[in-house]
């Protein structure tokens, strides 16, 4: 007798252990906005680096203009950003505004620069080495930022 009862207290025990780690869901459950997953950072890094390497192609940097604006002042309707990559990873810098959207691709230990209309607000975001770079600034004179990990 004993050792029946024994022997269904502990069918008992694994039967309902195993009710609790048994998970049915076929999709995955919803995330609030603004959380981020744990392992998403490595598809981060690697969304970025496709990105960066597909911009590359085909970005045609405007040097010419920002060498102008940045020697002999901005006379014009437009004004440079200066962006100053002194990390170990490749970045896309995205710059948005009224009217206003274009992203960079700059390399590790490089320079990438635009020139934007005067006077507006922009949103500058990008992730560099799985760090999100965001700010907002309102540009009416040419602005240079460092960035580093």
């Amino acid at each position: 007798m004993k050792k029946t009862v024994l022997f269904y207290s502990f069918a008992l025990s694994i039967f309902l252990n195993s009710c609790g780690t048994t998970n049915y869901r076929s999709t995955p459950p919803a995330r609030r906005p603004g959380t981020t997953n744990p392992s998403s950072a490595n598809n981060s890094a690697g969304q970025v680096e496709r990105e960066y390497t597909a911009l590359i192609k085909t970005y045609k940097p405007e040097t010419a203009e920002v060498l102008t604006d940045l020697l002999n002042g901005s006379d014009g309707d437009k004004t440079s950003i200066t962006v100053e990559n002194n990390s170990r990873c490749n970045m896309v810098l995205t710059i948005s505004g009224n009217n206003y959207f274009k992203k960079i691709p700059i390399g590790t230990n490089k320079i990438g620069t635009a020139m934007v209309p005067k006077n507006q607000n922009y949103n500058l975001s990008g992730m560099l080495c799985n760090s999100v770079y965001q700010k907002t600034k309102f540009i009416a004179t040419s602005y240079n930022i460092k960035l580093s990990n």
